[in-house]
C-alpha cells in the first residue's frame, strides 16, 4: 500500500508560481510512474503531467507545457510539480497518482492509477 499527501497548494495571483508537493509512504515510489491530475469545479477529472521512474521521460497536457514541470527524488520518495506563469483556469484540486511500472507510455489515464492522493486546492485569483 502507498499512501500519497499533496502539499504547496493555496492561492496565488494570475502569473505567479507554486510548487506542490507529494510524499509518499509504505512503499518506495521507484517502482511507480507518478503523475498529476486536476479537477476543477464542476469539471471532470484531467492529466496534467507524468514522470517516469527515474526522470528520464515526462509527458504533460498541451494547456499547461511550457509552464509546468514534474519532477521526482525517489530518494526523498517525492514528486514535485512547478507551476509558473499561472492562470485563472489552473485552479482546480490537484491530485499526485501513482501507476506501477517503470516506463512513461503515454497516455497516463486516471483509469490505470494504482494509487491516489486526496488532493489539494489550487486557486489562481487576483
Amino acid at each position: 500500500q502507498v499512501q500519497l499527501v499533496e502539499s504547496g497548494g493555496g492561492l496565488v495571483q494570475p502569473g505567479g508560481s507554486l510548487r506542490l508537493s507529494c510524499a509518499a509512504s509504505g512503499r518506495t515510489l521507484s517502482p511507480y510512474v507518478m503523475g498529476w491530475f486536476r479537477q476543477a469545479p464542476g469539471k471532470e477529472r484531467d492529466f496534467v503531467a507524468a514522470i517516469n521512474w527515474n526522470g528520464g521521460s515526462t509527458d504533460y497536457a498541451g494547456s499547461v507545457k511550457g509552464r509546468f514541470t514534474i519532477s521526482r527524488d525517489n530518494a526523498k520518495n517525492t514528486v514535485y510539480l512547478q507551476m509558473n506563469s499561472l492562470k485563472p483556469e489552473d485552479t482546480a484540486v490537484y491530485s499526485c497518482a501513482a501507476r506501477f511500472g517503470s516506463a512513461l507510455l503515454p497516455p497516463f489515464r486516471s483509469s490505470d492509477v494504482d494509487y491516489w492522493g486526496k488532493g489539494i486546492l489550487v486557486t489562481v485569483s487576483s
